[in-house]
């Protein structure tokens, strides 16, 4: 008779919490998983999901203007009914929620409505229980961040943004990520007057320059970009105008401002400190390549360990950490060649290197691009441009890097990250039939390297 509860108990029921509870189950573990919020995490309450479907219906905007092009004839100008698309959101966050619910019901795990704390290296605390489990694994994700400065209290995180009573008339959006260019996109096309601030020199700093460079020129069709600014305060008026003061000694007023300056891991109130779990200078849990942590039957995987904070990498870490506690298998986490999308307007997708990486890691590297309106824009008045790129290692003619900017670039790019992953070279890219008319065919018809 054992005196633990569980043989895994999960601090956490976002992405990589769930799938780590689940997998652990079904291989026969007694799992248990506590989470205070909903679940689903960032990701399906406050992240990708929602943040998805705002993109979606700011994209119709852009294409009630185009449909005149193509003989529609629009009877009066189309209105946007907020509440319909957040109440309608909500519902699909709702849903969700009930499938995470469910998965981890059948699956057999024990759920716990509440914030979990440790008492001991293998005790936890959800409200006023103590549960023991043989085996920890905090999955708590992360969190947004704003910068304390005079007037801070007045903006908000991309979490309230999410959840607007009403639409302002006008934002001002400080960031220059992922969540920043998203929200420039989505706010301007749902009709609110758009304004991105960033204090350095360009955008998406963390991918390839060239993305970054004609981002930012797209973006400047829809909305006001001001780089190397800085708010140095926030002022309130009586009416609730937010006046915001820049470090060039300009203003602006507008009735919201949002914060995307980056997300902290959420390990407050945790009390790690109590057991020790050494945590990096951000805030990161440390974990080895194993992902425990320093505090034997202690793990960590997901957006708290701050490696790649994307969904589908904490999906990963989950699985491969259980299948190594419980399954007996010990396969590595690879985080070479991971796709990602930035559902910006226009949509980026990224595999693989960037050219000032791949200059820095071969000696010998030739590039592709093709910069061109899409079929579709041709009959319109749009100017948006697509833009595709391939960075090949000269020696060897594999593929090591692909990117696109451009309308659908993530659904694109998964099918190319394979190809990568797989180890495809620019023969095989050059040898592949395109399916002609797309954007995508101009990965395989890229013939003169820059």
């Amino acid at each position: 008779m054992t005196d633990f509860d569980y043989d895994l108990f999960v601090i956490g029921g976002g992405s990589g919490g769930v799938r780590a509870a689940r997998v652990a189950a079904n291989l026969g573990a007694r799992v248990g998983l506590a989470e205070g919020a909903q679940l689903g995490g960032t990701c399906v309450n406050v992240g990708c999901i929602p943040k998805k479907l705002f993109s979606y219906g700011a994209h119709f905007s852009h294409d009630f203007v185009d449909a005149k092009a193509y003989g529609w004839q629009l009877d009066s100008a189309p209105t946007l009914d907020w509440k319909v698309l957040k109440t309608n959101k909500d519902k699909e966050i709702l849903r969700l929620n009930g499938i995470y619910q469910n998965l981890l019901t059948n699956a057999g795990v024990t759920t716990y409505q509440g914030f979990a704390s440790f008492v001991d290296a293998n005790t936890v605390k959800v409200d006023e229980q103590h549960i023991r489990a043989k085996q920890i694994l905090i999955a708590t994700g992360g969190k947004p961040f704003i910068p304390e400065f005079p007037g801070s209290k007045y903006a908000i995180s991309s979490n309230e943004a999410f959840a607007f009573a009403s639409l302002p008339k006008s934002i001002c959006i400080v960031g220059a990520g992922y969540i920043a260019v998203e929200f420039a996109g989505i706010m301007a096309g749902l009709g609110v007057k758009t304004t991105l601030i960033h204090r350095g020199e360009r955008l998406l700093k963390d991918f390839d320059d060239d993305l970054g460079e004609l981002l930012a020129k797209e973006l400047q069709h829809y909305a006001d970009l001001r780089l190397n600014t800085q708010i140095l305060s926030i002022t309130k008026s009586h009416s609730g105008k937010l006046s915001c003061q820049f470090d060039n000694a300009e203003t602006l007023e507008t009735d919201c401002v949002l914060y995307a300056t980056g997300r902290i891991p959420n390990i407050k109130d945790l009390g790690l400190d109590t057991l020790g779990v050494a945590v990096s200078a951000k805030g990161a849990i440390v974990v080895d390549e194993e992902f425990s942590t320093n505090v034997p039957n202690i793990y960590a995987v997901g957006d708290v360990i701050d490696r790649m904070a994307l969904t589908p990498v904490a999906l990963a870490e989950g699985q491969i950490l259980v299948n190594r506690l419980f399954g007996n298998t010990s396969k590595p986490m690879n985080y070479e060649n991971i796709p990602t999308a930035v559902f910006s307007h226009p949509n980026i997708g990224t595999v693989g290197l960037g050219e000032q990486a791949a200059r820095s890691k071969y000696a010998n590297i030739k590039i592709f691009k093709s910069h061109f309106r899409a079929l579709k824009h041709t009959l319109t008045t749009s100017q948006e441009k697509t833009f595709m790129k391939l960075i090949v290692d000269a020696d060897t003619d594999k593929v090591i890097g692909a990117h696109m900017l451009g309308t659908d670039a993530g659904e694109i790019i998964q099918g190319i990250a394979i190809a990568i992953k797989a180890g495809a070279t620019k023969a095989d890219f050059d040898n592949t039939i395109g399916i002609h008319p797309t954007s995508a065919e101009e990965f395989v018809t890229m013939r003169t390297p820059q």
